[in-house]
This record gives structure tokens, C-alpha cells and sequence, in this order.
């Protein structure tokens, strides 16, 4: 295609949007372009041209392909307004939960910040339009062609409400996909949580485009799934939380629509070498102002309505909870130690719920690795009686009628019980202390005394086939009993095994 034909097609189809752009630059006040309807055109107009331009090649022709970047810019920052200004009229219905920050102030500050862009914006491709000979049209578009009068109130709701079957089911399918989904948000959390400093290594790592879409994606199925299952049902007046509770998960996935789009135009645009021709076109907005957007408005909000979306969720997860009770194995690896421990309380955190592990008539919280670790002198009391009774079985009186050498029949023990497959070996071959650990006494207790005290130095362990008790909502002793099938996460020998697929969010939470 020649340059002039191009020209002619370009010229036909920009002039709207060149309307529009001249319209909005000569607007002295911000909050007059903080239309629905002029956002909306704006939006419309400069995607239609990109995907012209893009058809044509123009992003990889120096002559044009600034003023491509102009009408991606005008596109991009026309879709993050049209987000912000949904978020300001949806904030009364969202029924957000109470943050530290003042939300609708940082929302009215980033519209502002937006509109200066498209300003700019507009103003750069008025004048990249003249250098290439498109025509503008003379006069602006009429002001009272893009105004928003909004009366308040609202329609009578009318329509009959569907009933429902299970409200507890459906509560529980909303609340434990959410919890699941703020679980794989942490990366993108944790950008929000970040100095100033640190934004653009943020950025680079754990807050860029793929992610970010692919968490935006997951949010917006889980409206969705609230939609196609409570909305217009009788489960919301069943339970005042779950409107809540759908306000958090929209405002959540609008603010990530701004995130990404703001990633997409700094990793895109900004951060970009750009082209290298005479007439090449400077960024509209400096990256580091453009970072500082990103992360102490989108991101920050994002982490902390994901906070308050958790919470809310605990809570809601509490009141449909089902007691129950399960019986499982004590971790075969030295019972309840560090990791075991803390996968449980993870467990039984990331639902919220109370859980208590029964042993021996004594009561632990289940929520706390500290807790659990307080079983382990009850099962290690066990572990002892029960190896001091394997050894009375073995008759050690004939030895000490022998005269045998004290080490050499702590060994005999030692490789006897593990013939027998009751007892573990962890150090091989086995070192014993220099001194025992007791002087007096017949044989038998010395080997007992003895034996004890490699087992509490680890480097013996018995498996007594020991159970205990949780008590809790059935849906996390489901799961605690999954855990346990899997060996709390580890072989009999203390190494690692990969945790069940069934517990993802668990996963997740063990990689970081």
C-alpha cells in the first residue's frame, strides 16, 4: 500500500477519535471528562483505529508508528478510567468492609491522574496527526453531547427470586474458591505490602502482565460463579454476608483490570526501546509515576480487599461449620515436629476454623505448630514404655549372667528390633555415646535408660502404629485427613514427598 492511499484511509476512519482528542484537550477542568459516555466513545474510537493501524503494520513503520503508540496510550488509559469511574459509582453498592486507607479518596486521585494522561495524550496526537497530514476536524465536539445526569433511587425489584436448595453449599463453594484463589494471589499480595524502592523489581517478578491477567481471569470466573448461582436467588436474604461478600470479589477483580492494564502500558510502551526514528514519540507518562499508580493505588487496594474477602469468609465458613471427628496417624517421622506441625495449623488457618487434636485425654489447638509440638512428650512417653517393653521380651538376663560387653548388647537391641521391622535406623552404622547414660543397675534397665536415650537424640525412632483424635468442621478434617494419608509430608525418614494435588492452596503455601 502506498503511503498516500494509507494516508486517505487513516484520515477517514481517525477523525472521530481526533474529535474526540481535541475535545478533551481543550477541557480545562479534569472532572468534565469524567464522563461514562465520553470515556466510553473514547475507548470505543481508539480501539477500532489500533486494530486498523496494527492491520496495516503500522507499529513496525517509523513514519506511523508513533501515532500508533498515541491511540494505544488513548486506549489504554481511556479503558483504566472507564474502570476507576465503575469503581466510584459501584463503591455504595459494594458495601466494602472498612481498610486503613481512604479508598474513595485514592480512587478520585488516580481518576485524576488517568484523565491528566489522556490529556496528554490527546494533546501528542493532535499534533503527531498535523505532522502527518490528517486532517483535525475545526471545531470540538458540542459539550452537552456528553453529559451524565443521574437521578438517585433506583427500579423496583420485581422479578421472583429463585429458591434455594443448600445455602451452607453454596457459602462453602464461594468462600473456599475465594480462599483458594487469595492463597495464589500472595505474589501479587505481597508487591502491595513493598517500598518504593522495591516497585520495579515488584514489577518484573511478581506483579507483571501474565500474572496479573491470569488472576484477574480466576476473579472474574468467581464472579461469575457467585452470579450464575446466588444472584436473583433467595440465598442473599438467607444471608446479609454474601452481597458483601460480592462486592469484594468485583471490586477486587476491577482493580486488577486496572493493574494489568497498567503493567501492559509500562512493560509495552514505557519500558520499551522505542524506535529510533527522527519522529519517534516520547512516552506520555514517565515510568516511574506510572509504577507509583500501579502499586500504591491498584495493587495495594487489591491486597488489602483480598484481606478483608478472607476474613469475611472465615467467618461466614464458621457458621456453617459441621463438627465432626477423625482418627488418623501420628506423623511417622518423630510425631509432630516442625514440618507436620505447621502444615496442619496452615490447614486449618487458610479455613479459619477451630479444630483441637485429642491424645490421651489431653487437648492441643490444632492451629498451633506450638500446640501440636507439646503431643510429643506424650507420644515420645509412649514410644519409651512401648521399647522398654520390647527389650523385657528379649530376656537380657542371660546376657548379664554371660558377662557380655554392654555396647555390644545395646547394638544386638538395636539391630534385633529393626529385624523385626519395629524399629527405625537413622544413623548407620550406629555411633554410641562414650559413656552410658546410666552407671547403676541391673542390665536391663541400663539398655532401657540406653535406648531411650537414642531415641530422643534421633537416632532410633519405634512406630507404635499411635493414633489421634481432630475435632472440627468436617470439610477441614477432610482435608487434615488427606494430609495424614500423605504422610504429613514426609517418608518415614524425615525426607519431603509432594503434598496431595486435593490440597493446592496447601501446596502453594509450602513453596513460599
Amino acid at each position: 500500500m502506498t503511503d498516500k492511499d494509507f494516508r486517505k484511509l487513516i484520515a477517514k476512519r481517525a477523525m472521530t477519535l481526533l474529535g474526540l482528542a481535541k475535545h478533551i484537550s481543550q477541557y480545562q477542568s479534569t472532572k468534565e471528562i469524567m464522563i461514562r459516555p465520553l470515556i466510553g466513545d473514547l475507548l470505543s474510537q481508539s480501539t477500532q483505529l489500533e486494530e486498523l493501524l496494527d492491520a496495516y503494520g503500522a507499529g513496525s513503520n517509523c513514519q506511523w508508528c508513533a501515532f500508533r503508540s498515541l491511540t494505544a496510550a488513548i486506549k489504554h488509559f481511556s479503558d483504566v478510567c472507564y474502570e476507576l469511574l465503575h469503581i466510584r459509582h459501584s463503591l455504595p453498592a459494594y458495601r466494602l468492609l472498612p481498610i486503613e486507607q481512604d479508598f474513595a479518596k485514592a480512587t478520585e486521585e488516580t481518576l485524576e491522574f488517568t484523565v491528566n494522561v489522556l490529556q496528554q495524550a490527546a494533546s501528542q496526537i493532535l499534533t503527531k496527526a498535523e505532522s502527518l497530514g490528517l486532517p483535525v476536524p475545526p471545531k470540538r465536539l458540542r459539550e452537552e453531547s456528553y453529559t451524565e445526569e443521574l437521578p438517585p433511587g433506583c427500579l423496583p425489584h420485581q422479578c421472583q427470586t429463585r429458591k434455594i436448595e443448600a445455602v451452607a453449599e453454596t457459602v462453602t463453594l464461594l468462600t473456599t474458591a475465594l480462599l483458594n484463589l487469595a492463597v495464589d494471589s500472595e505474589d501479587v499480595r505481597a508487591a502491595g505490602r513493598v517500598k518504593p524502592e522495591e516497585f520495579a523489581s515488584y514489577v518484573r517478578d511478581s506483579v507483571s502482565e501474565e500474572k496479573l491477567r491470569s488472576i484477574e481471569l480466576r476473579f472474574h470466573n468467581l464472579q461469575s460463579l457467585f452470579d450464575t448461582y446466588v444472584s436473583g436467588t433467595e440465598a442473599a436474604q438467607l444471608d446479609t454476608d454474601l452481597p458483601i461478600l460480592r462486592g469484594h470479589i468485583s471490586v477486587v477483580f476491577h482493580l486488577l483490570r486496572t493493574a494489568t492494564l497498567f503493567v501492559h502500558h509500562y512493560e509495552r510502551h514505557v519500558n520499551k526501546q522505542p524506535c529510533n526514528s527522527p519522529g519517534r514519540q516520547e512516552p506520555v507518562v514517565k515510568a516511574d509515576a506510572l509504577l507509583d499508580v500501579l502499586m500504591r493505588y491498584s495493587v495495594t487496594h487489591i491486597n488489602l480487599y483480598i484481606g478483608c474477602a478472607e476474613h469475611l469468609c472465615h467467618e461466614m465458613l464458621n457458621r456453617y461449620a459441621e463438627i465432626g471427628e477423625i482418627e488418623v496417624s501420628v506423623p511417622p517421622y518423630r510425631g509432630f515436629h516442625v514440618r507436620p506441625s505447621t502444615l496442619i495449623a496452615k490447614l486449618i488457618l487458610h479455613y479459619g476454623s477451630e479444630v483441637q487434636m485429642e491424645l490421651d485425654d489431653e487437648v492441643y489447638d490444632a492451629s498451633s505448630p506450638l500446640g501440636l509440638f507439646r503431643a510429643n512428650e506424650t507420644i515420645n512417653a509412649q514410644k519409651r514404655k512401648w521399647l522398654a517393653e520390647e527389650i523385657v521380651r528379649l530376656k537380657l538376663d542371660r546376657k548379664q549372667d554371660n558377662g557380655s560387653d554392654f555396647n555390644a548388647v545395646v547394638r544386638e537391641v538395636v539391630l534385633t528390633l529393626a529385624g523385626q521391622s519395629k524399629l527405625i535406623l537413622y544413623e548407620q552404622p550406629l555411633q554410641l555415646p562414650e559413656e552410658s547414660a546410666r552407671k547403676e543397675g541391673t542390665l536391663l534397665e541400663m539398655v532401657v535408660d540406653e535406648m531411650a536415650r537414642l531415641l530422643a537424640m534421633g537416632k532410633i525412632d519405634v512406630d507404635t502404629k499411635m493414633t489421634v483424635k481432630f475435632i472440627g468442621d468436617k470439610r477441614v478434617l477432610a482435608d487434615i485427613k488427606l494430609l495424614a494419608e500423605s504422610g504429613y509430608g514426609e517418608d518415614k525418614f524425615g525426607n519431603n514427598v509432594p503434598l496431595p494435588e486435593k490440597l493446592p492452596y496447601l501446596r502453594r503455601r509450602a513453596e513460599n
